[in-house]
């Protein structure tokens, strides 16, 4: 027997906890390009790095983290902003950190690595039951009705 048969919704609660963890960390980074650095800031940033157009590279990623990062907090559209971050983070990694070994204090790819392969896992598992997707799109009942 499984933890998630012996205490239900635990694989619903670990969902909700890395979806927040994650989300918090995705809208702290797009804030910080927001507000901190602006538009013209991220765009002179992402052209230093040689970031092919850098300019839409900054609206990407600035927005797709702020809201993705949103997005996967209250669980709303989860797939999607899964593979919108995985998208992000892929470039971060290639463009970025892929040539300066595994750990961020040298700005290797850690933290790049792991925030992708969180919203790999999210793009494809989905948020979860305490989420707004699961209220909007209980999958679960349906499943319930077609098994019994």
């Amino acid at each position: 027997m499984t933890p998630a048969n012996r205490i239900p919704y635990l694989s619903d609660i670990a969902l909700l906890i890395g979806r927040v963890a994650v989300g918090v960390v995705f809208v702290a980074h797009g804030w910080q390009k927001f507000d901190d650095m602006g538009h013209g800031g991220v765009t002179k940033m992402f052209e230093g790095m040689d970031i092919p157009a850098p300019s839409v590279a900054a609206y990407y990623s600035t927005w797709v983290e702020l809201i993705g990062g949103l997005a996967l907090i209250v669980g709303v559209a989860v797939p999607l902003a899964g593979l919108l971050l995985v998208a992000d983070m892929a470039g971060a990694f290639w463009f970025v950190h892929k040539g300066n070994g595994v750990f961020v204090t040298g700005n290797g790819y850690e933290l790049v690595l792991v925030l992708g392969a969180a919203a790999v896992l999210l793009a494809l598992v989905g948020a979860g039951r305490f989420s707004l997707d699961g209220l909007l799109f209980d999958r679960t009942k349906k499943h319930q009705e077609v098994t019994t």
